[in-house]
């Protein structure tokens, strides 16, 4: 999510305004689709896998950007949802380095969720302070919603009855949700859990945060490059996907599933 401060527009808003997109809705479409071929067992269980997380990852950076909106619109800025926002298309919430580039490098090489979406909230409208850090926290809670719900069928053990690469698949998508839930918690200027706590800050420490924000990901992505620091993130991801259920066996073979390129 962007922070910032701008002029509201004024006027009724059409009903498009808050319906899904056809985009939107291919993309959960196509999570369908490829989890049930990855399930079933059909074709390539490489590319069925490969699809159905990116697919997966797609819709949940949707819903993430979304939470965001929708907080921001009950809490006051009509703004989001003149901006699409409401509508869930990820064309809205794309900005060419974070939204792409760089989540797709992580996921690749990584395995790391990088949520890059971009909501823009005139925190100018918003109500209360209160209501300004849960727009902020909204976001990352998602995140941390889905990575619980996908770990459900695990902890009921029900990936015991066959259909591994589905299994696998899920497993490695629940990981992405969580690593993105950690890394946006975290309290760094320009990142959620950063902007979380900007509404309580002091207007010489606002100036500051205002000053790093931009650079803030990038700071922190940097971070993620040294061994000792990258190291310390994953145990912490693996931790607490061990205190929900998540079978950490099953994220290394959904990883290696998704990696088609790779013989």
């Amino acid at each position: 999510m962007s922070y910032g401060r701008y002029g509201s527009r004024v006027g009724r808003l059409p009903k498009e305004a808050f319906r899904p997109s056809a985009l939107f809705l291919g993309l959960v479409a196509l999570l369908v689709v490829s989890g049930w071929m990855a399930w079933a067992g059909l074709g390539i269980d490489k590319i069925n896998v490969f699809l159905f997380v990116a697919a997966g990852w797609t819709v949940s950076l949707c819903l993430h950007e979304y939470s965001h909106a929708l907080v921001a619109f009950k809490g006051g800025d009509d703004d989001v949802a003149h901006r699409g926002y409401l509508t869930l298309n990820p064309v809205k919430y794309t900005h060419p380095l974070l939204s792409i580039v760089l989540p797709l490098v992580f996921v690749l090489i990584g395995g790391i969720g990088l949520p890059g979406g971009a909501v823009w909230v005139n925190h100018g409208a918003i109500r209360s302070r209160l209501v300004d850090s849960l727009i902020s926290f909204a976001g990352p809670a998602t995140n941390l919603v889905l990575a619980i719900v996908l770990v459900l069928p695990f902890s009921a053990g029900l990936d015991s009855t066959g259909h591994p690469a589905f299994w696998a698949g899920l497993a490695f998508l629940a990981f992405l949700q969580l690593t993105a839930s950690v890394l946006n918690f975290v309290p760094m200027p320009g990142v959620d859990g950063g902007n979380l706590l900007y509404p309580w800050l002091s207007p010489q420490w606002q100036r500051g945060f205002g000053h790093m924000a931009p650079y803030g990901m990038l700071i922190l992505i940097a971070l993620l490059w040294s061994p000792k620091i990258n190291a310390w993130f994953f145990s912490v991801v693996f931790w607490i996907g061990d205190l929900i259920g998540l079978p950490s066996y099953q994220v290394a073979v959904g990883y290696d599933l998704f990696k088609f390129w790779s013989f």
